[in-house]
């Protein structure tokens, strides 16, 4: 096996890891608002921040890794080092964005004011989605390149 396949299979091992971690997160984060806003007296439904981590984590952390997992296939996306880089800002991104949605939740649930901070660092974790996302379509572009000229020279 070349170092660019074991790199290949690596990267396709981590993306369907981070996947089903997200997967867990996202499961759990509804079960957590339901339980959560019940136990505070909350009827079914409540709209606020926390029913909101449940699907930010499923849709930003498991759906669009697992689109990456595709990209990867097909296209081998791990053979530039922005796939790399893509992959911890966008997660970092993605975990603060979706803890900041949860600590705001429990304070909405609780009564609490929240403060300028919660917003701030949640807006730091949408630059880094955006940023994440810049790489992956840069990387996206590298590869269809590639491709294009291995094409031509066949």
């Amino acid at each position: 096996m070349t170092e660019n396949t074991a790199t290949h299979h690596r990267t396709l091992r981590i993306l369907l890891g981070a996947t089903a971690v997200y997967a867990v997160l996202g499961l759990a984060a509804g079960l957590f608002y339901r339980e959560f806003t019940k136990a505070n007296g909350y009827p079914e439904g409540f709209a606020g921040q926390l029913g909101l981590a449940h699907t930010h984590i499923l849709t930003l952390g498991m759906l669009v890794l697992l689109i990456v997992l595709i990209l990867e296939k097909v296209f081998r996306l791990s053979t530039s080092r922005l796939l790399r880089w893509f992959f911890w800002i966008y997660n970092l991104g993605v975990v603060l964005t979706t803890a900041l949605l949860v600590w705001h939740g429990i304070l909405q649930v609780k009564g609490l004011e929240g403060s300028g901070m919660i917003s701030g660092i949640a807006g730091l974790g949408h630059i880094l989605i955006g940023a994440g996302f810049v790489l992956l379509l840069l990387n996206l572009n590298v590869a269809l390149r590639r491709d294009a000229r291995a094409a031509i020279a066949s």
